[in-house]
């Protein structure tokens, strides 16, 4: 039932719209052909659902994987959109973010590399007994703050999961 509802929310639509369509906008000068799906589709975790929408392309000669991150990075789902507007809010009102997010992959010699969005980091210490963890929500016009909040604590929870700690159901 709550992946369903997250495809028909028309909030969630619109926020991850804008993470594709400015995702599109980047990947066009760069691909001889772009594949982007019209509508996303449900990806399920244990303990969240997400809207994706695989996108493939082919890049052009003399693009190689290190080049597509750099222009990928920081995407609207890290930094907000539009991307000079929302970073130069955070940079103001923001306290650091230190590994709140970004790009982690490889790239080889020959250019060839795979590259993901890590969302939801933590900074652990150097002898591994202690962690900060950061988790994020994509706000826009139609978004409600307990709704956000809820969201978020659910994601930060997953990590949380991972690196050993429990969370009560309701706990922040």
């Amino acid at each position: 039932r709550a992946g369903e509802e997250l495809l028909a929310s028309a909030k969630n639509l619109a926020e991850h719209g804008y993470v594709v369509d400015w995702i599109r906008s980047r990947l066009a000068p760069l691909c001889s052909e772009l594949d982007v799906p019209g509508t996303p589709e449900l990806v399920a975790t244990p303990d969240v659902w997400h809207l994706a929408s695989p996108i493939t392309g082919t890049l052009r000669d003399g693009i190689d994987a290190l080049t597509l991150a750099w222009t990928l990075h920081p995407t609207p789902a890290l930094a907000g959109t539009p991307r000079e507007a929302a970073l130069d809010l955070i940079s103001r009102f923001e306290e650091d973010r230190r590994f709140f997010g970004g790009t982690v992959g490889w790239c080889d010699a020959e250019g060839d590399g795979d590259w993901i969005v890590a969302i939801r980091c933590a900074e652990l210490s150097s002898d591994c007994r202690r962690a900060v963890a950061w988790a994020g929500g994509g706000i826009v016009a139609d978004s409600d703050p307990v709704a956000e909040l809820d969201e978020t604590t659910a994601k930060l929870r997953t990590l949380l999961g991972a690196l050993g700690v429990e969370t009560a159901p309701d706990a922040g």
